[in-house]
């Protein structure tokens, strides 16, 4: 399993570890902040409509931030800015960055905002879906191929729906997951080529009992799991520690996730 030190460790928009040397300090955080919300707001279904709904508006989002909104939804975006600015201290820079072309993608044009609201969005959703997902007759994990060693020359085959890790090296922390999630009877793909909606459409529809876990930086993941919902197909994920792929830097940096949450997970 690849190790990397805090000096080495940045992403180009957020980063869970900053200056620790994982990231378990940010999953104390984010489960803190998420059980004070839920005391404050006990229907967790609800939290997590409010908080997908006003994540989609990042001028609303803005406009609360600026005028110092006291409503309710002011008040999140305020709270989430303390507890978690710390960790996207680069997407200020990364915005006034981009490209014009590159500001219309949603992905990389993810504001400040976005990510704290994304951040409990995943823990959210996490904790109301993880037994539904645990209790799936079939489980499916999809890991991205930027976790991989990049010091090797990776040989992951194409199985039935997608890529699969041939355990290269040690090292390889797509390798370290997918030893994990077998154990736990999770079938791992790295995605690279899987019809991802026309899987969950035929879940959907035949009812097979399909569960969910995704890897991803922290907007794709939430892409991810909000399409899962949208078939009715329970979904947990964990993000990656920081997104350091090619389509932040332009080339490829190692990559982490962190364990202790997957293992908790399954």
């Amino acid at each position: 399993m690849q190790n990397l030190t805090r000096e080495e460790f940045h992403g180009k928009t957020y980063s869970l570890r900053m200056h620790e040397p994982d990231s378990d300090v940010f999953y104390r955080t984010i489960a803190e902040l998420a059980d004070r919300l839920v005391q404050q707001h006990p229907d967790s279904r609800q939290l997590l409509t409010r908080i997908q709904r006003l994540s989609r508006s990042k001028r609303s989002m803005k406009r609360l931030v600026r005028d110092g909104s006291d409503s309710q939804d002011g008040t999140l975006v305020a709270t989430l800015k303390d507890e978690l600015a710390v960790y996207t201290t680069n997407v200020q820079s990364h915005l006034r960055g981009l490209r014009l072309i590159d500001r219309w993608d949603r992905t990389l044009a993810t504001s400040e905002e976005q990510y704290h609201l994304y951040m409990l969005e995943i823990e959210l959703t996490n904790r109301l879906y993880s037994d539904r997902f645990r209790s799936s007759s079939r489980k499916f994990a999809f890991l991205p191929h930027c976790l991989r060693d990049l010091s090797a020359d990776c040989r992951a085959a194409q199985r039935d729906i997608d890529f699969v890790c041939k355990g290269c090296t040690d090292e390889c922390n797509v390798n370290h997951a997918s030893k994990v999630l077998r154990l736990h009877g999770v079938k791992p793909y790295i995605w690279m080529s899987a019809d991802l909606r026309g899987l969950l459409r035929n879940a959907k529809k035949e009812g097979d009992g399909l569960g969910v876990l995704g890897i991803a930086c922290i907007p794709e993941l939430v892409r991810g799991m909000r399409m899962c919902l949208k078939f009715d197909v329970p979904v947990v994920g964990v993000p990656l520690d920081a997104n350091r792929c090619a389509r932040w830097w332009g080339e490829f940096y190692p990559n982490a996730v962190n364990m202790n949450k997957l293992e908790s997970l399954l």
